[in-house]
């Protein structure tokens, strides 16, 4: 077995392997993970060449995140996500990474816990129900171009600037902002996620949670990956009679970042990037 870098070619490969996991996972974001930072995507190969094991990596400023760690069922326990998840790692500490951050599953927590990281949060993932005669069309609602503010915010949630993956998410879909917040609409397989989704208080998050749902086509599923530590938010889709489909745990390691899950309503993807 030898572990290697993860190249375009590999993508097909992990989203069949996704699958079989139920993973809901596209080739975009693997993409923009290799175009970002490549020299931590890993994949691990048997001799024959057969890809059976993968994990990324993605840098923002002083913060970096680990995802997308998977090994094929029958070569599980022999050590195989440990080599991946060291050469991830490895490659943002490199990087001059300070803060590390994973979601995790509870089979791998034992895995995490083992290389010092610790849980800062839960992520819940909230299922909603389009109820609109026609959906969101790209350009139709909200714009492109990131404001200023939405990226202070961003910033002052997550304790460090993600220009890159915010402008990436929104370039997808669209963005719906003001100076108090600012809501992501991007496609995910035949649903709509809602995230990155930050606001400074609880009207301007219902307001934007509103305008996004009237662009979203009736049977059409949307959603949010959200901190269960937000308590305005658990309230919000409580209220909005989103159901809750699935929670990982959030964990960091290195220095405590500046988190202010008050302030964070939707992740901009669940595991790979934050």
């Amino acid at each position: 077995m030898i572990i290697e870098p993860f190249r375009t070619a590999d993508i097909a490969h992990f989203l069949a392997l996704a699958t079989t996991e139920n993973w809901v996972a596209e080739s975009w974001e693997f993409e923009f993970l290799l175009s970002t930072f490549a020299q931590g995507c890993f994949v691990a190969r048997e001799d024959s060449g057969e890809s059976i094991g993968f994990v990324t990596s993605m840098r923002h400023e002083r913060s970096g995140w680990i995802g997308n760690l998977i090994v094929k069922s029958e070569y599980r326990g022999i050590g195989i996500g440990d080599k991946l998840f060291i050469r991830a790692l490895e490659a943002l500490r490199l990087s001059g990474v300070e803060t590390f951050w994973l979601t995790a599953s509870k089979s791998g927590r034992s895995l995490y816990e083992k290389y010092g990281f610790s849980d800062i949060d839960n992520i819940i993932r909230w299922v909603g129900s389009g109820r609109q005669r026609t959906g969101y069309n790209r350009g139709a609602v909200g714009h492109e171009m990131v404001a200023e503010s939405s990226h202070k915010l961003d910033t002052q949630a997550w304790g460090d600037r993600r220009e890159i993956l915010f402008c990436k998410t929104a370039h997808r879909g669209v963005i719906l902002q003001n100076e108090s917040g600012f809501l992501v609409l991007q496609p995910c397989g035949n649903a709509v996620q809602f995230g990155s989704f930050s606001a400074l208080n609880d009207g301007t998050a219902e307001n934007l949670f509103d305008e996004a749902a009237k662009t979203i086509a009736f049977g059409t599923r949307f959603l949010l990956d959200a901190p269960v530590s937000n308590q305005t938010a658990l309230r919000l889709f409580n209220r909005k009679k989103m159901r809750i489909a699935g929670s990982n745990s959030l964990m960091y390691a290195g220095i405590k970042p500046g988190f202010r899950p008050d302030l964070i309503f939707g992740l901009a993807t669940m595991g790979s990037c934050g």
